[in-house]
């Protein structure tokens, strides 16, 4: 008779987690970033993410799929076996989510920009179909608020009442354009609910991504070191 054994992972697993992936262009300052945001939202926000019913989660930031692997794997949504070839020529874990490769990943991302328009898009389509549950959340990048595209979906989103619609923003102060509070000033300008945060505070976070906003789509700018 043989047994299998069935691992669970937590927070303080998601380094070594991390760890498993080597190779070039790993990104990892920036993805050490989102870190505590997506496993917060995975770990406590996030329902029924296998489910035609599921909230989405869209990963727009570009640098961010090594937290985003390592969390997915971490939830039993990924082997954790496949992290040791991240970036291989054969392996599913490419430097951007692949949509077609990753069962777990809503939409194919990497380019800046296009994120928040996709996730006003797949709000949009739940409300056409009478889907009222799902929550749409988006992970961005501060510098991504350099492309025009975003603050088209910012006010389009707050215009319309997105209210299923949740963006988060890690922001290191790496925006070309940007100035200090000025995210959360762009979003509060379209009617937008918003939060700001430290983004490693857990309990700060977890709020912030739960508090109700009736009405209107919600921000919340979680707020890390910032990089040269």
């Amino acid at each position: 008779m043989t047994t299998t054994e069935i691992i669970s992972y937590g927070y303080r697993d998601l380094p070594a987690l991390m760890s498993r992936m080597t190779g070039a262009e790993k990104h990892g300052p920036a993805a050490v970033s989102t870190l505590d945001a997506l496993w917060i939202l995975y770990d406590r926000v996030l329902s029924d993410v296998r489910g035609p019913g599921r909230d989405r989660f869209l990963l727009s930031k570009g640098h961010g799929p090594m937290a985003y692997y390592a969390v997915l794997a971490a939830k039993g949504l990924l082997p954790v076996s496949l992290l040791s070839g991240f970036g291989g020529y054969d392996s599913p874990l490419g430097h951007h989510p692949d949509r077609l490769l990753i069962p777990a990943a809503e939409i194919g991302s990497g380019s800046l920009g296009h994120g928040l328009p996709l996730a006003v898009g797949t709000a949009l389509g739940l409300r056409a179909q009478g889907l009222g549950e799902p929550a749409v959340w988006v992970l961005l990048g501060d510098a991504e608020f350099d492309e025009g595209s975003n603050h088209e979906a910012v006010a389009f989103a707050g215009a319309v009442a997105l209210d299923r619609l949740h963006a988060i923003v890690i922001d290191n102060s790496s925006a070309t354009h940007g100035w200090s509070g000025g995210i959360a000033e762009r979003f509060a300008a379209a009617g937008w609910s918003t939060a700001t945060v430290d983004g490693h505070d857990h309990d700060a976070l977890y709020q912030a991504f739960t508090t109700p906003h009736p009405g209107r789509p919600h921000v919340v700018v979680a707020r890390v070191e910032a990089k040269n």
